[in-house]
């Protein structure tokens, strides 16, 4: 139950985030840029202006290599368990054999063991039946 609330909780605030997104103009975002303080334009730059904008074609894009990366591996999931499929089938049915074997020499081994227990000079007598 807790885990259910958890999950729940994580996927309600995934979704609050993207709406979020989605929902405010995707106007340029500062972004820390990798030039390092050593090798930017002038001697004067602070740590403020070393941050780029993103423009809304990249976060467009962005989001649609994100898009791409999931369903390229969804698709190499799928494939996997597709190609691994007769392989659990097998073992399922190798499994459903065993138990049956078993049964049976459980259920082999009680008549025996029963007909062993019996007393030698009890006699088995069939009643005649005429048709």
């Amino acid at each position: 139950m807790r885990e259910q609330d958890e999950q729940s909780r994580v996927f309600y605030d995934l979704c609050t985030m993207i709406i979020h997104i989605l929902g405010s103009p995707p106007l340029p975002i500062p972004f820390p840029s990798l030039v390092g303080p050593s090798l930017s334009a002038s001697p004067s730059s602070s740590p403020s202006n070393r941050t780029s904008q993103i423009s809304p074609t990249a976060f467009a894009s962005l989001f649609l290599g994100i898009s791409l990366a999931l369903m390229l591996f969804g698709s190499v999931i799928f494939v996997v368990g597709f190609i691994l499929m007769p392989w659990v089938i097998a073992l399922v049915l190798l499994f459903y054999f065993a138990g049956l074997v078993s049964t049976l020499s459980a259920l082999g081994r009680a008549i025996v063991s029963s007909a062993a227990s019996l007393p030698k000079d009890v006699q088995f007598s069939f009643p005649n039946s005429t048709c």
